[in-house]
């Protein structure tokens, strides 16, 4: 690992990537984009995995810590699995986690488990199959369900990841809970997050003080902090154990600590999930630029990473399966 690390103007210490490997997904959940879909990028402007080796292996030379794959959905784009197998050889100290939507978890199971993936996020918004199936359009919640168990009993981290929606799965709160009491798992409540007003309303916006209000008035809640004390999640511990987060992206922004830039999927890389400056890294690599090259305008442009998601307009653009949710 890198000694140096990066840094931005504000000393925040950026250790953590999350990378978008596809914008494609098996679902179309509603908060995330339109009934008909999205226009999807193209295969050649896609992030090739040789390319994706080559931008790891410059970050971990600048001290990056951790990568999170995410997608759209990452198991669908295929060689992914593999890839990761190469990713844990080629890096063996650098923290791997996964974001997926848990669909095809047992198809992979095998290949997956022998990765040794430090987490495993599953996102999971409701407990009701109809409403499961309301709200991905497509999915099943039983596919998902056989996913999480495959895994349940090994030794990665599983999290489950509910984006609360007020009038939707703010009945399931408790219900979201109590699973740590049946399960090694832990749950962490999401704000819907307005990156795009196309699928976003303020009419279902569910504060974590709300959330944390509907727990309290039954189980007493003891916080013991932020994880690698950068956040997103800020956690607490239950009466018999278990775990739960809350990640409040919107009333209870943690900017002041955060860690993590993010790469699309077609190779920009992006100082904030709300937006601000981008780095074309695809660019840069397909012009035949040397890694340290590359390496100062990446340094560069982290100088530039806002203060705080305040200062930025929101793109109407951006999607959460493009930018890497």
């Amino acid at each position: 690992m890198g000694e140096v690390g990066l840094k931005d103007r504000f000393g925040r210490i950026i250790s953590y990537l999350r990378v978008s490997v596809t914008d494609r997904c098996n679902l179309r959940c509603r908060y995330c984009m339109p009934p008909e879909g999205i226009e999807l990028i193209s295969h050649e402007e896609i992030l090739r995995y040789e390319e994706l080796t080559t931008i790891l292996k410059i970050f971990v030379g600048l001290g990056l810590k951790r990568v999170r794959f995410t997608g759209g959905e990452p198991l669908v784009r295929e060689g992914f699995v593999s890839f990761l197998k190469r990713v844990r050889e080629k890096f063996p100290a650098l923290g791997i986690s996964l974001t997926t939507n848990g669909i095809l978890l047992k198809k992979f199971r095998e290949e997956l488990s022998s990765i040794a993936l430090d987490s495993l996020n599953i996102s999971l918004d409701t407990l009701d199959p109809e409403k499961y199936r309301c709200i991905t359009r497509l999915g099943k919640i039983e596919d998902v369900w056989e996913g999480i168990h495959a895994f349940l009993n090994g030794k990665t981290r599983l999290k489950l990841n509910v984006v609360a929606i007020k009038g939707f799965n703010d009945d399931e709160v408790l219900k979201f809970v109590e699973l740590t009491k049946r399960f090694n798992l832990i749950v962490r409540f999401i704000e819907f997050m307005p990156v795009n007003t196309v699928v976003w309303k303020e009419g279902d916006f569910l504060s974590i003080v709300e959330i944390k209000e509907i727990i309290e008035k039954k189980y007493l809640l003891k916080e013991c902090g932020y994880e690698n004390g950068a956040g997103p999640a800020k956690y607490y511990t239950l009466p018999w154990g278990g775990k739960i987060g809350f990640i409040g992206a919107v009333s209870q922004h943690f900017c002041e600590n955060c860690n993590r830039i993010r790469l699309t999927a077609d190779g920009r890389l992006r100082t904030c999930l709300f937006g601000g400056p981008e780095l074309d890294v695809k660019k840069l690599i397909r012009s035949g630029l040397r890694e340290g090259e590359v390496s100062i305008l990446i340094r560069d442009i982290l100088q530039h990473k806002p203060k705080n998601r305040f200062e930025i307009a929101f793109k109407e653009d951006s999607y959460m399966s493009r930018i890497g949710g």
